[in-house]
């Protein structure tokens, strides 16, 4: 064995292993402890690993190079992190790493700079779809990318170093006392890559400065991701006032219009940019008072209007993290009503006849999988919330882990006790750290007041309840693979039966809901089952939270009844597609899902209807796509997404999704053969029969669905032409007599593929050109052309 790096720390990894534990199921934690310290996984920390605990060497390789998260080789100083999600693939996610690349001067066999400063990396998605493209550097996120913006993005992330503002302050409650006014402002992730933070900081500062009789509010997801930042001032017997897409220097004007100052003379407030008379004149709202769900009682914007919010109730009010916040709105008032019945059957009884299906894709009745769990021979049950979103353009259940964690843990203890379980784990992906600190802090919360813990308020009921972090596998998400995780192996799904709630972690029954799910559950104890069910559709009841993003204009978190239909979702409450482009398609489920063309989008979102289309409901993405979309590129994407992550276990998946990914990749080059489109439907059939799992069963429906829907589009590519203008292989940019000889587009072209002359036409270097589009973006007379 070779000498160990002096640099590496030997003696803090043994402390790491001390506190973690030395079994193998602490093997992905240990990993990723010594990750967090050095940045990567060396060799003597490995090493040291598997001669001081149970793990060996060949399980600590085989998990540390299955999870997408460990690095084998050393970082740079900083970490990018650009989103390769859905939402950010259509709207340019590409051109902007390969921007970065250009910038940083990274050569294209490696990932890191010549200096070491900063590594580069593509995520699956990042959980900011409405922001997109977007990046985030060590744990500083920017959204709305292009290539061109790059270089800025780089220049403030140095600027805050150097100010040393990168660390993210400690997050303690914020409830206003009584008499109080708030002023309330989201801080999410997505609100904060949108800049709620300065905007937050900077009314604080006002709001101490004037010697208001306010607090300036920290609360959860407004929904509203497309007017941020937002902010909320609610005075006592006054109606609540709106500001949209406010800027940390309209704070002081702001606060001057509701209040007084204590002690300062009152100023003249000029007219603020971003006030309720933007929304006022904004052709795409209408008045909001108050945050309502019923269009009927009083007038709400647009974005709301089809709306109701049951998962997400209160989002926009409350403090995420105060348990006194929650528990003055009713919080934990359902798992006192199941403690006082003492009646598990009863609880169980009540969720079956709501209806309530598992919102993690599958729709299994709820109430059957806890009878099952409850019903079930064998060891104590364990419950597992599954966290882990893994499908890229989609962010539910991280809105819901960072706006109302006390809501997902009344869920799960409500669950435990209708199943007879003392333990429950939370499973929450590594790339959602905002999501584990909330959680962090809420189970803490909850167990100091006591409705979690040993003795939960004196009933006699106990529950642990335990965070673990994934590191990286879409396939996770599969409830077989997710226990398997848990286990400390590799994510690999086993065949079933046994179902896990027969023989599932540690070979316990095990409940497995995703986090939406749980979040439904005390509404349904405090409201009655009747009243769930009275929503959505007679075979899907109840609402469906969604991530709307993509090519639409007001993005954002939804929650509608069950039958809503894809019309009403991307024109009311989307507002359309943006720039004049046509409305093409939605990409619903993700990668697991399907393309439903904007002929079919009169069809209600439910269970059944969406699997007519040969799409899934998933998780819950929802992307939407103009006519500047192409469809087999959309479907390459899904589906390169889909053979990177397989496990590799079965045959069909492993290898019958690369041959799938290859005929792709030759469509989009105008490469491929007639016969290529046979091969593929071929294809579709043999890995959706044969897979072991649900990743590998559904990985064709992004095929099977554009193939039906789109197969002009498809033809089209066998004679080299992309009618979107999206393969890079089948176009080519001209720029034609309408140029005015500005200059711009051969200034800003990163290949130096435009001769700049003054005043005279313009032409491109087709050699060159690196089919980026940004000449096409910063021409001020649409004068480029894309053949």
């Amino acid at each position: 064995m070779p000498d160990a790096d002096p640099t590496i720390d030997l003696a803090g990894v043994d402390r790491m292993v001390e506190q973690i534990g030395r079994r193998p199921e602490h093997v992905i934690p240990i990993l990723q402890a010594i990750q967090d310290r050095c940045r990567y996984l060396p060799e003597p920390a490995l090493r040291r690993v598997c001669e001081t605990t149970d793990i060996t060497a060949a399980d600590a390789a085989g998990v540390a190079s299955f999870y997408s998260q460990f690095r084998l080789r050393p970082c740079g100083e900083h970490l990018i992190s650009v989103c390769h999600g859905t939402a950010c693939h259509v709207k340019g996610a590409e051109g902007v790493t390969d921007a970065l690349f250009r910038t940083l001067d990274i050569p294209a066999d490696d990932d890191t700079d010549p200096d070491g400063a900063f590594t580069v990396q593509k995520v699956a998605c990042l959980g900011c779809c409405t922001l997109a493209p977007v990046l985030q550097i060590d744990s500083i996120t920017y959204g709305h990318l292009t290539p061109d913006t790059v270089t800025g993005a780089l220049r403030d992330f140095l600027r805050l170093k150097e100010l040393g503002v990168l660390t993210r302050p400690e997050e303690r409650p914020s409830a206003a006392p009584d008499g109080l006014a708030e002023i309330r402002i989201a801080l999410d992730s997505c609100c904060v890559a949108g800049g709620t933070m300065k905007v937050f900081e900077a009314f604080d500062e006002a709001a101490r400065r004037l010697r208001l009789p306010a607090v300036v509010k920290r609360v959860g997801c407004i929904s509203m991701c497309h007017q941020v930042p937002f902010v909320e001032i609610a005075v006592p017997g006054e109606e609540p006032a709106f500001y949209a897409r406010v800027r940390p220097d309209d704070a002081e004007q702001i606060l001057l219009r509701h209040f007084k100052p204590g002690d300062v003379l009152r100023r003249v407030a000029t007219a603020v940019s971003t006030t309720l008379e933007r929304l006022l004149t904004d052709d795409a709202w209408e008045p909001v008072t108050r945050y309502a769900v019923d269009a009927r009682d009083e007038p709400i914007c647009k974005f709301l209007g089809t709306q109701r919010h049951v998962a997400i109730e209160g989002c926009g009010r409350a403090d995420p993290i105060s348990i006194d916040e929650y528990v003055a709105n009713g919080g934990f008032d359902a798992l006192r009503q199941c403690l006082d019945a003492n009646a598990p059957e009863e609880i169980i009884d009540v969720v079956g006849r709501s209806g309530l299906r598992g919102r993690g894709g599958a729709g299994y009745p709820a109430g059957l999988k806890w009878r099952s769990v409850r019903d079930a021979a064998g060891d104590g049950p364990v419950v597992v919330c599954n966290g882990d979103e893994g499908d890229p353009g989609a962010f539910m259940d991280r809105m819901l882990l960072e706006s109302v964690p006390f809501r997902v843990l009344e869920g799960i203890a409500i669950a435990a006790l209708a199943v007879g379980a003392d333990e429950a784990v939370i499973y929450v992906r590594a790339e959602y750290p905002f999501a584990v600190r909330r959680l962090a802090a809420a189970i803490a919360q909850s167990e100091q007041s006591g409705f979690l813990g040993p003795n939960i308020l004196g009933g006699g009921f106990g529950l642990t309840v335990r965070l673990f972090q994934g590191a990286g596998a879409f396939v996770c998400g599969e409830e077989t693979a997710l226990i398997a995780s848990l286990e400390g192996r590799r994510g690999m799904p086993r065949l079933r039966p046994p179902y896990p709630s027969a023989r599932g972690l540690w070979n316990r029954p095990t409940l497995v809901n995703n986090v939406e799910t749980f979040a439904l559950v005390p509404w349904i104890l405090l409201n009655g089952p009747d009243a769930f069910a009275e929503m959505g559709t007679p075979e899907s009841r109840g609402t469906k939270v969604f991530a709307l993003a993509g090519k639409v204009v007001r993005g954002g978190l939804i929650e509608v009844p069950m039958g809503v239909t894809i019309r009403e979702i991307v024109e009311e409450i989307g507002g359309g597609v943006p720039d004049g482009r046509r409305f093409k398609a939605v990409q619903i489920g993700g990668p697991s899902g399907g393309c439903v063309p904007a002929e079919l989008a009169d069809t209600p979102i439910d269970y059944e209807d969406l699997t007519r289309l040969g799409a899934i409901m998933g998780s819950g993405g929802l992307v939407v796509l103009d006519d500047a979309d192409c469809i087999v590129d959309v479907a390459r994407y899904f589906l390169q997404f889909t053979q990177e992550q397989s496990c590799g276990k079965c045959t069909p998946c492993r290898v019958g999704t690369r041959r799938m990914v290859d005929i792709l990749e030759r469509l989009c080059v105008g490469e491929a053969r007639p016969r290529d489109l046979e091969r593929l439907e071929e294809l579709c059939d043999v890995v959706a029969a044969s897979s072991l799992c649900g990743l590998g069963a559904t990985a064709p429906n992004p095929v099977t669905t554009t193939l039906r829907h789109f197969r002009a589009e498809y033809e089209a590519h066998l004679e080299g032409r992309c009618p979107a203008g999206k393969c890079k292989a089948l176009i080519a940019y001209t720029i034609s007599d309408d140029c005015i000889g500005c200059t711009r587009c051969a200034q800003r072209c990163p290949a130096d593929a435009i001769e700049p002359t003054p005043y005279e036409k313009h032409a491109i270097d087709d050699e060159k050109c690196i089919r980026c589009g940004t000449c096409r973006v910063v021409c001020p007379v649409d004068a480029v052309r894309v053949e």
